[in-house]
């Protein structure tokens, strides 16, 4: 994410017949980009996992400016998830606030934010004393998957609704992060055990039990998670890769994209560019999209 208000961007060609690359260098190393969304005009949304702003970087801009700020909520305010619906015109955003006392609590709300003016739109705030909202994706009915990582559950938005309903509550989604589609079919990620699961959909419409998709290398610590080109793509975290992972029944192919990474958070796909989050540099980089 970018807590200063201006970024530097390099830019480096690679051959005639692959797109080129780009880094916005941050100055400020410790601004802790969490998350990203990429508008169909190339304008990037990126939150901050030490400030209450996302702010905006519009296409071929070399400045960042504070674009929603709810500085407002409460010291420590945060963000996790970041999803832009062009079909809505509503950025979508996970906001955090520590709460005090002792365990440690936070309040969470999903945040929904007009795309071009950051007007609010929609806030609702998770159930629990503590909760983690920390990603989204929207599905092939249109609705919002909403991801919950402390306490073990997926809720569901409708499309035209102001209060999503609990959809998944099972004990190996404790720990869950990255949420999407891959032809039609909902997978998420485990953060805490390293895992990758299937969520099948009975007849009845209604989730099962998530199925275990065995990955054939090691994927440290899943987090951002998006489809693309028939793929999933992963930031992990804890390994310090962008992986892509193919889907073959029960089994995952992991083939590293790009490594020596610290601490990368979230990815998205746009057009011919996988852009990710470097949350321990303070940077956003990109790469050529694999096909």
């Amino acid at each position: 994410m970018i807590r200063a208000a201006s970024l530097a961007l390099a830019a480096f060609a690679l051959s005639p017949a692959v797109a080129s690359a780009a880094e916005f260098v941050i100055n400020d190393d410790k601004s802790q980009p969490e998350n990203l969304a990429v508008a169909p005009d190339g304008t990037l949304y990126v939150g901050s996992a030490s400030s209450p702003y996302v702010y905006l970087v519009k296409k071929g801009a070399t400045t960042a400016t504070r674009f929603v700020d709810v500085s407002a909520a409460g010291p420590g305010t945060f963000f996790l998830g970041v999803l832009a619906e062009p079909a809505t015109n509503t950025l979508w955003t996970c906001q955090l606030t520590p709460q005090p006392g002792a365990p440690q609590r936070r309040t969470t709300v999903l945040r929904g934010f007009d795309m071009k003016t950051a007007a609010p739109k929609l806030s609702w705030t998770l159930p629990g004393e503590s909760s983690t909202c920390n990603d989204f994706v929207v599905g092939p009915d249109k609705a919002l998957y909403i991801s919950d990582t402390s306490n073990q559950k997926i809720y569901r938005l409708a499309p035209g609704a102001q209060t999503p309903e609990l959809y998944l509550e099972h004990r190996t989604l404790l720990g869950i992060d990255g949420i999407t589609f891959l032809d039609g079919t909902m997978y998420v990620n485990n953060v805490f055990f390293n895992k990758l699961y299937r969520i099948p959909v009975g007849a009845d419409g209604k989730p099962g039990a998530p199925v275990d998709i065995w990955m054939d290398a090691p994927v440290r610590g899943p987090d951002g998670m998006r489809a693309a080109n028939g793929k999933l793509f992963v930031a992990e975290n804890a390994g310090g890769k962008i992986s892509s992972l193919t889907i073959n029944g029960d089994t995952a192919h992991v083939t590293v994209i790009k490594d020596g990474l610290k601490t990368p958070t979230g990815i998205e796909p746009a057009g011919d560019t996988l852009w990710f989050t470097e949350r321990g540099t303070g940077k956003v980089g990109s790469v050529p999209m694999p096909r």
